[in-house]
């Protein structure tokens, strides 16, 4: 593998979370030339590998040039509970390299009996899968059909070159070289691009009602989902607007608006309305506020009882709905309901005027408010309704999108 400057990583690629997945073979030494280039030009790059890939390149060798611990172990204690599904989550685009015959083999059978062979079924990014093995061994039938098998369930598969090889002979089975596989990266990540030059605004967290200088009325709403779809989005092509009222980790793809009350949102989103194809609702709007705002902190030795009078807030997404250029916006809105979940839902959607809708079980402690994980219905103006079993809400923000997506005007 030549010598690979920064400049030469696709512009597409740059600045990317990027997974490389390492299996046994003697090219594991190629790859972490171009883990250090890729970190050089600005990438965010994991390294996980197989045991039998150690036996070729120590981990502490992919930690130096990535910055980062090294993946080995599916069930290594600490860190994420479920290291594979945090590393598919985390993931924009997947680089298995060197796969041997025995990894495709797997990979081809939906396999997950170690940390690679599960992060690459549990990705639900773009994937490039670059074998390398003895020319015999690429030559046989079997491998040849476990190629097919992995092309045809949607993998890039990017065919080894011909050459001297380790083994001391000379035929098909080398490592392509950096610029392949930089290439072949740009090109996956270029097919998921399914949202480029697209427009999407998302709200997220719960909006705060004040009471007086320090109170305020709220929510449990910690604005997680409506974060998870705003990176699947941007990670998708789109340019996102997040109107929120929750602090988030930054994201190159997505411009943050904060807010905090209800109107603050109303006003955030008449601005961002025009010209925008997708309208995802995640916040966890308050119903009501006081009447009177108290413009100096209310002091308990002063006020032997307190007595908050309440006003209903008006729909933030019915006035978007009836704004001039909504019927162009595709409006996808969110509910959190503890009771008659389809009955809710499907009444909300019509009154609103949405166009989707996606209802979850608040009175289920492992998902919805506050926690990483999520489940629900999503529910289609058409009648569609597609059940979501639980899972992080990253996953969901990418089945909901897998959805909206192809239905989005032109």
């Amino acid at each position: 593998m030549s010598p690979l400057e920064p400049a030469e990583v696709p512009r597409s690629l740059l600045g990317l979370r990027i997974a490389v997945l390492v299996s046994g073979g003697i090219a594991a030494y190629k790859v972490a030339d171009l883990v250090s280039r890729l970190v050089q030009a600005g990438c965010e790059v994991r390294v996980a590998m197989t045991a039998s890939a150690t036996r070729f390149v120590g981990p502490p060798t992919f930690q130096g040039v990535s910055g980062r611990p090294v993946l080995t172990d599916l069930f290594a204690s600490g860190g994420a509970p479920e290291p594979h599904v945090e590393l598919g989550d985390w993931a924009q685009v997947v680089l298995v390299a060197p796969a041997t015959a025995d990894l495709l083999a797997r990979i081809a059978q939906g396999r997950a009996d170690d940390l690679v062979a599960a992060t690459v079924l549990a990705a639900r990014c773009p994937a490039v899968i670059a074998p390398a093995m003895n020319d015999a061994m690429w030559s046989k039938r079997a491998v040849a059909e476990n190629v097919e098998t992995v092309r045809r369930r949607g993998y890039l598969v990017i065919e080894p070159e011909a050459g001297h090889l380790a083994s001391g002979h000379a035929g098909a089975g080398r490592l392509p070289g950096a610029q392949i596989l930089l290439a072949a990266m740009a090109q996956a990540i270029g097919q998921h691009q399914d949202l480029d030059g697209r427009r999407v605004v998302v709200t997220a967290g719960g909006t705060r009602e004040p009471i007086d200088p320090v109170r305020f009325i709220s929510n449990y709403s910690s604005g997680k989902m409506g974060y998870s779809v705003a990176v699947a989005a941007a990670d998708r092509g789109a340019r996102v607007t997040l109107i929120t009222t929750a602090s988030h980790p930054s994201h190159p793809g997505i411009e943050a608006r904060p807010v905090e009350t209800a109107d603050d949102m109303q006003l955030a989103l008449r601005e961002q309305l025009p010209g925008v194809h997708l309208l995802v609702m995640a916040a966890a709007v308050a119903d009501f506020r006081p009447v009177r705002k108290v413009t100096h902190k209310i002091r308990r030795e002063q006020q032997p009882e307190l007595v908050l009078e309440l006003e209903r807030i008006g729909d933030i997404l019915e006035d978007v709905s009836r704004q001039p250029g909504a019927e162009g916006v595709y409006r996808l809105g969110f509910a959190a309901e503890d009771a008659d979940l389809l009955a809710n839902a499907t009444e909300k959607m019509a009154r609103k005027r949405l166009d989707a809708i996606f209802a979850n079980d608040i009175s289920r402690t492992d998902i919805g408010f506050g926690v990483d994980h999520n489940a629900g219905m999503l529910l289609l103006r058409d009648g569609t309704r597609l059940d979501f079993e639980r899972m992080t809400k990253r996953e969901i923000a990418d089945r909901l999108l897998d959805v909206v997506v192809p239905r989005l005007k032109s």
